[in-house]
């Protein structure tokens, strides 16, 4: 690498090797990272000096960014060359991230399970696949709305939702113990609905027994 600190070059190393895990290969991890803790946007010309690497791989490895909307494009007064750079906020390189790993992994497996749960089962066999094929359907679809809603809200709103952490948790645990000690929970509507089968069983099944 050329005309970097060694802490540069770690980093742009080491996100190039961690890039493959995420779903980008080696030369696209390190044109990001370069990118990323530059101070200044870049050209094409200077990634490729920065690197190493030939100018073809750098073109396709900033596309491939594009469309991951990793980094935007630029222009700088009097200069036809067009410069590079990642958003400015990690929070919106966090959410475009998630944003395009749901694109390729999740929804085709979400389409895949809707054709799935439209076909008629032949066998109990299938039927209980096709049970299990909802069930995780189900999770996939309600994780997705989780999303749509963490994609909405904005950087700080997020950060803090976070930085919540357990008492997240506490807060909810502390909701469902009230709901439960004014008869709102799910156990305590179950027992009430035992109790009133108990009662019209006891009384031969009418209610307006003396």
């Amino acid at each position: 690498m050329n005309n970097l600190t060694p802490l540069a070059q770690k980093f742009i190393l080491h996100f190039g090797e961690m890039g493959s895990r995420w779903g980008i290969n080696r030369t696209v991890g390190q044109i990001y990272a370069l990118l990323y803790v530059s101070a200044r946007p870049l050209n094409a010309d200077e990634i490729a000096e920065h690197l190493a690497f030939s100018r073809s791989n750098v073109s396709m490895g900033l596309k491939e960014l594009q469309s991951w909307r990793l980094v935007k494009l630029l222009h700088q007064p009097n200069d036809r060359r067009e410069y590079f750079e990642p958003p400015k906020d990690v929070w919106d390189i966090f959410k475009a991230l998630l944003e395009e790993r749901r694109r390729r992994e999740v929804e085709p497996t979400l389409s895949m399970l809707r054709e799935s749960l439209l076909e008629n089962p032949a066998t109990d066999s299938d039927r209980y696949a096709q049970q299990r094929m909802r069930e995780m359907y189900e999770l996939i679809e309600l994780s997705s709305s989780w999303f749509d809603d963490v994609q909405r809200l904005s950087p700080d709103t997020l950060a803090s939702l976070m930085k919540m952490g357990s008492t997240v948790k506490k807060l909810l645990d502390v909701g469902d113990s009230v709901r439960g000690k004014l008869g709102f929970g799910r156990g305590a509507e179950a027992q009430a609905q035992a109790d009133d089968a108990a009662s019209r069983s006891a009384g031969g099944g009418g209610g307006d027994h003396p």
